[in-house]
């Protein structure tokens, strides 16, 4: 790199003792739109750790080069409309616009620009006016008709329909181009050197804008940042008329190394191009086109887009009637005053005799329809082809997300080959905007220093503690810490291949083997066969029945034995039963190979359920983080589960799971709650409703926070680790002041006098950094954490891979830390989110994100069942709910029984 490409240096190390400000309200950056509102802003890093044995990696991070900073963006605004005056809506037609534009006028002729497909527009240089309107036809816009049949269609005359057909597939559009804001480059320097700037999101936006409309030159299907290629070789098939392509994302990061380029492998799910009627057969699961659900069909192919008579459309729905039936008007010459005449005539019928095309398999389907609702436009299915590169947004199946996940994992070494050939590929040295702007791309991985942090130590039965090796260990000639005895349970089995006997044989000789003092069941109680295609809730309720009439009493377990792994919907209303009417704790499992290592699994899971501890970690009894000890301190893990994509009446749902009897940090209860359907922020931590005293608070905060000073001596937490998933970048301010002003309310309103600290921490999962051994092939080792070069300039932020990765290239959690008034040391920081790694009760490794983020997942999605079984039918009402203005009715889960609210249900 010469000087001119040299980056700035990286940003100055904020003091160990710095003290976190709250900023005064309305004197926000300009970053947050809601100045006026915002009173905490993410904070700033205030050193890096040292602890751990150093080990240097690679990242799939590019080092960019910034060569012309004096120079401007300029942005501008892109309006479209047609000749009626109406705008330009339908998608992929503004690039045409802009291509037509190029082409045709001289204004951009010898402009370097980069344009988003919509209504922004930005170039190096100003253009020559500030507002400049364009008008252009389109000769093959995407969704033109082609005259052929449908509602007051051409007549059959050869020369009408060519002039016809020519008239419907051009379209005269406007396009005014109006300038915006000038964006300087400099911004890309000065917020890589910490300083803040207003312009640089929209720097690194253009930048971003560049990449993709590089890849829509290519003919690649663009998802955000993520781009997939029509080659045979990215597909692989998932079942179901659902494929898989893989590509790969590829977006401008700022880093303490300078600006890089993150890239990284992608996949998406694509439509299985070919014939609609296959497609509807394999996503159906049936043989026969006869067998075809068309009210399912209408649903899946809704906007998708076919080739017909060798021009595309996008389907906008399906005929009423079937192809032999369904009628529209066409024009048949003209009557004895010279006006067109019209004729009634089926599909089937025009196509047989006008067409002289047979339709072997249409006549009694559906037709599809491409036209508008009060304007239809007919084309019998068999004719239809889908096209490639179309998202399948549906939910998958669980079979085909196994098989997504199956087919998509590589181990290091491929990944590094594949984003190394993605990026010659992309050959962005030769994208004449970036060229333009200074901007070059190293071909090497950015390398970065680690640091392996020593596992923590673990306790478990008969006061035996070891330090696990490689992020696993195991029970073996070990006992439980806290096992429970079990003296009153039973089994339920709504499965008919089930061997029970040999199952108790088992339950019994691992549960002596770990500490476990355990009864044999009271009963096994088998599901009437003639049950087994009734409703599930039936099903349930039968099983429940027989189960009360036979049981003494409560039992304190049930394990109940489900037909199908994974989907059975016994489970919804099983579990629903069991905890919220019955209060009795349960485990489902459904073996399909009953051996040690399975039962042992499922031990774990039941001990942890019933109140006992498995291991925990010798910190807990050791103040060896004074921080932690020293004050009594509440880890809350939080996240939002929401409904299948496409679904916009299902509420999603919000968990948060707890600390109890500090000082442990292994043990954890749940609160959960529904809300509006989409809604990131949790909206329920804080919920003060008129009482006979005044107002009472039912948030999710009051519950827990009781629950804490109920099981530690009477003792309110002095401190408050706060750990949430599932939130971006751009919501770090909103998640901010919309979940921890809520919290701090609940706690004053609790005790105006007590002021508990705050540490607020963001776990991200969904993001593109990868690292790898240099000269390696397997995984960086477990434990290992990065906090400088890739991270960020100037926000607190590390990445951590607590776990081993045996399969694929392992996927480091990145943590950001938003607010810290506890006031922690990067290194105590990093080892407390390290060793929370370690007291996952459900099995036995360190898991790649801290176990109260992993429970609250787990709760969220196991309270779902309760109301999945329903589908909010007319039954959901009657547990009340709200209805947010304008928004679905959002009904209320069911309370959790009172024997196990208190429970960890969830693992």
């Amino acid at each position: 790199m010469d000087s001119s490409e040299a980056l700035p240096p990286p940003p100055p190390i904020i003091p160990a003792n710095f003290v976190p400000t709250k900023a005064e309200s309305g004197k926000a950056s300009k970053a947050g739109k809601e100045e006026s509102q915002t009173k905490f802003l993410p904070m700033v890093r205030r050193g890096v750790g040292t602890k751990g044995q150093k080990i240097q990696l690679l990242s799939n991070h590019f080092r960019v080069g910034v060569g012309i900073k004096d120079s401007f963006f300029f942005h501008y605004s892109v309006a479209m409309s047609y000749e009626d005056g109406n705008p330009v809506e339908a998608k992929g037609i503004g690039r045409k616009v802009i291509d037509k534009v190029y082409e045709t006028y001289d204004e951009l002729k010898n402009k370097n620009f980069a344009y988003d497909g919509e209504k922004s527009l930005f170039t190096l240089g100003s253009l020559k006016e500030k507002k400049m309107e364009f008008t252009v036809v389109l000769e093959d816009i995407s969704s033109r008709r082609v005259g052929t049949h449908g509602d007051g269609h051409d007549s059959p005359s050869h020369g009408e329909k060519k002039r016809m057909r020519r008239q419907s597939q051009s379209k005269t559009i406007k396009a005014v181009i109006s300038y915006a804001a000038k964006i300087p480059i400099q911004a890309i320097a000065d917020a890589l050197r910490g300083q803040d700037s207003e312009h640089f999101q929209e720097a690194l936006r253009v930048l971003d804008i560049i990449l993709r409309q590089h890849a829509a030159k290519q003919g690649c299907l663009l998802v955000r940042q993520s781009f997939f290629h029509d080659n045979p070789r990215n597909y692989t098939d998932l079942g179901g008329g659902v494929q898989g392509c893989r590509g790969f994302h590829s977006s401008f990061r700022p880093t303490q190394g300078g600006l890089s380029l993150n890239i990284d492998v992608s996949t998406t799910m694509v439509v299985k191009p070919g014939p609609v009627l296959d497609f509807l057969c394999e996503n159906q699961n049936v043989k026969n086109p006869n067998l075809i659900d068309w009210t399912k069909a209408k649903r899946v192919l809704k906007s998708l887009r076919i080739k017909a008579n060798n021009i595309e459309y996008k389907i906008s729905g399906l005929s009423d009637n079937p192809c032999r039936t369904q009628k529209f008007s066409m024009k048949d010459g003209k009557d004895s005053n010279g006006e067109p005449r019209l004729i009634e005539i089926t599909v089937y019928n025009y196509y047989k005799h006008h067409k002289g095309i047979e339709l072997p398999y249409s006549a009694d389907f559906p037709c599809i329809n491409v036209g508008k609702p009060k304007r239809p436009t007919y084309f019998p299915v068999e004719l239809c082809t889908l096209i490639s590169l179309q998202r399948y947004t549906k939910a998958l199946t669980n079979l085909q997300r196994a098989q997504l996940v199956e087919k998509s994992r590589q181990k290091p070494n491929e990944r590094k080959e594949a984003l190394a050939g993605s990026l010659r590929n992309s050959r962005y040295g030769n994208e004449p905007m970036l060229r333009s702007s200074g901007i070059t791309i190293e071909s090497d991985f950015t390398r970065v220093e680690g640091r392996i942090l020593q596992p923590p130590r673990l306790v478990v039965g008969n006061e035996e503690s070891f330090i696990p090796r490689g992020g696993r260990w195991n029970f073996n000639n070990k006992k439980l810490v806290k096992p429970m005895r079990l003296e009153r349970w039973a089994i339920v089995n709504f499965s008919a291949r089930c061997d029970t006997r040999f199952l108790c044989n088992t339950i019994k000789k691992c549960a002596e083997m770990k500490g476990i003092y355990i009864n044999p069941p009271y009963q096994v109680f088998e599901e009437d066969g003639r049950s087994r295609r009734d409703p599930a809730p039936l099903r349930v309720e039968r099983m429940y029945q027989l189960v009360k009439s036979k049981l003494p009493g409560p039992p304190q377990l049930l394990l109940c034995i489900l037909p199908e792994r994974k989907n059975s919907d016994i489970y919804g209303p099983w579990k629903r039963r069991s905890l919220a009417d019955e209060g009795v704790a349960t485990q489902c499992i459904a073996p399909t190979k009953i051996n040690d290592q399975y039962i042992t699994n499922v031990l774990l899971k039941i001990n942890a359920k019933l109140g006992g501890m498995n291991s925990f970690l010798s910190m807990e009894c050791a103040p060896s983080i004074p921080l932690l000890h020293n004050e009594a301190t509440l880890i809350l893990g939080m996240d939002v589960s929401h409904g299948s994509p496409g679904r916009s009446d299902v509420p999603s749902i919000a968990a948060v799971v707890s600390s109890r009897k500090w000082p442990s940090i292994s043990c954890y209860r749940a609160a959960v709650r529904t809300q509006s359907p989409k809604v990131e922020m949790i909206q329920s931590l804080f919920k003060p409703v008129p009482s006979n005293d005044g107002t009472e608070d039912e948030g999710i905060i009051r519950e827990l926070i009781m629950d804490f000073y109920e099981t530690s001596n009477q003792r309110k937490p002095q401190q408050i680790i706060i750990f949430r998933d599932g939130v971006s970048e751009s919501q770090f301010i909103k998640v901010l002041n919309e979940e921890l002003i809520p919290i701090i309310e609940a706690c004053k309103y609790l005790d105006e006098k007590w002021s508990p600290k705050f540490t607020f921490i963001v776990a991200q999962k969904n993001h593109h950094t990868k690292f790898f051994k240099d000269n390696a092939p397997d995984n960086v080792p477990p434990g290992t954490v990065i906090d400088s070069q890739i991270c960020h300039p100037k926000n607190n932020d590390f990445y951590m891979c607590s776990h081993a990765g045996m399969i694929g290239t392992t996927r480091p959690t990145h943590y950001q830390v938003l607010h810290d008034e506890i006031g922690f040391s990067a290194d105590d920081l990093q080892e407390i989110v390290h060793s929370l790694s370690y007291v996952y009760q459900r099995s036995t490794t360190a898991i790649s994100i801290v176990a109260p983020v992993c429970y609250a997942h787990l709760a969220a999605a196991q309270m779902a069942q309760f109301i999945k079984f329903d589908e909010l039918s007319e039954t959901s009402s009657s547990h009340g709910g709200t209805t947010i203005s304008g928004a679905v009715h959002v009904p209320q889960l069911p309370l959790l029984h009172q024997d196990v609210a208190n429970s960890m249900f969830f693992c």
